[in-house]
């Protein structure tokens, strides 16, 4: 039966009408059960400290409760797997990082797409890296690190916290940018190899807001700070860029929801994440870890995610990165 153009119209229109009625009081109900956010890292770091910071706001806010679920392995992608395989229903929610951009190129032969799988909610806040040497060590700067490192080419041992992690790369984009070689040196984990930096068992490391204790108690020397600009928490220590032109390696926390949520599960969780960030409480206690809030909305989020890929693609590519 062929069905008069004027009520295939009424009827289409109708239907329209319901999915948009319907999607409306899915997010007006929205959460209905508790919600898991996906960590992939172990209980007691920065990135589970600013996960359990923004479920304990977004518990009293939505009556719900958003518990942290720890999934650490294979460098955050059990967690993200874990992430896209769950329904699309806004109560399972990824805590991203810059560990995710870094993945999408490192590894060859992924289980999932970070971009096309995870849909993008909202960026949370900005950390940072520092060029961190022992105060042992002969340079008191970015420039007469640099200029060490020329003459001594593959002398100096550069920690990590293990190969692909946020402070490897940004030790190899130094190295690409400035033209110069160090040996890398990866461990297992941040810790030990801030405990080395320590002991003076290697020269160079690119440790997170951890290190500021040791760099204000003078056990560490800090050359520079790898965001674009001086950080609040060390408004002293210059930014790597003001020695490398466009050098820029930030340390970042976001949340993402498996692909297909709900446009306007998303939308409500954006605007309940930035209030988050704009409670004088939250903003302080990001700022006694080392960064500030960064709330974005999901297009820019999106933009952001994609650009931090290319990045990041850049230098695994150039420098030959493999996992380990």
């Amino acid at each position: 039966m062929t069905l008069p153009r004027r009520q295939f119209l009424h009827l289409a229109a109708g239907a329209a009408a319901f999915s948009a009625m319907s999607n409306i009081a899915v997010a007006q109900t929205y959460p209905s059960r508790p919600v898991r956010m996906i960590v992939g890292y172990p209980p007691g770091g920065g990135v589970d400290i600013v996960a359990r910071l923004i479920c304990q706001w977004m518990t009293e806010r939505l009556g719900q409760p958003f518990v942290v679920e720890n999934r650490p392995g294979a460098a955050t992608n059990l967690a993200a797997e874990t992430a896209v395989r769950a329904p699309a229903d806004g109560h399972t929610l990824l805590l991203l990082s810059a560990a995710n951009t870094i993945n999408a190129t490192l590894y060859d032969k992924p289980t999932f797409d970070f971009l096309r799988d995870i849909t993008p909610v909202t960026s949370i806040a900005r950390g940072i890296l520092l060029m961190a040497v022992n105060p042992s060590f002969p340079a008191k700067s970015v420039p007469e690190f640099i200029a060490y490192a020329k003459a001594n080419q593959g002398k100096i041992n550069m920690a990590s916290a293990g190969t692909g992690s946020p402070n490897h790369v940004a030790g190899e984009m130094l190295k690409m940018m400035a033209g110069i070689s160090m040996t890398h040196v990866p461990y297992r984990g941040d810790s030990p190899a801030l405990g080395d930096l320590l002991g003076g068992q290697v020269h160079v490391h690119f440790p997170g807001g951890a290190a500021i204790e040791y760099i204000k108690a003078g056990r560490l020397r800090a050359l520079a700070v790898t965001t674009a600009r001086r950080s609040q928490a060390l408004p002293e220590i210059p930014a790597m860029a003001e020695s490398v032109p466009g050098y820029e390696a930030n340390v970042w926390f976001g949340i993402g929801a498996p692909r297909n949520t709900p446009v306007e599960i998303i939308e409500r969780l954006n605007v309940e994440i930035k209030a988050c960030l704009a409670d004088p409480k939250v903003k302080a206690r990001l700022t006694d870890l080392g960064a500030e809030a960064m709330p974005m909305k999901p297009s820019e989020f999106e933009k952001f995610l994609a650009a931090e890929t290319e990045k990041w693609g850049k230098v695994i590519r150039t420098t030959n990165l493999k996992p380990a």
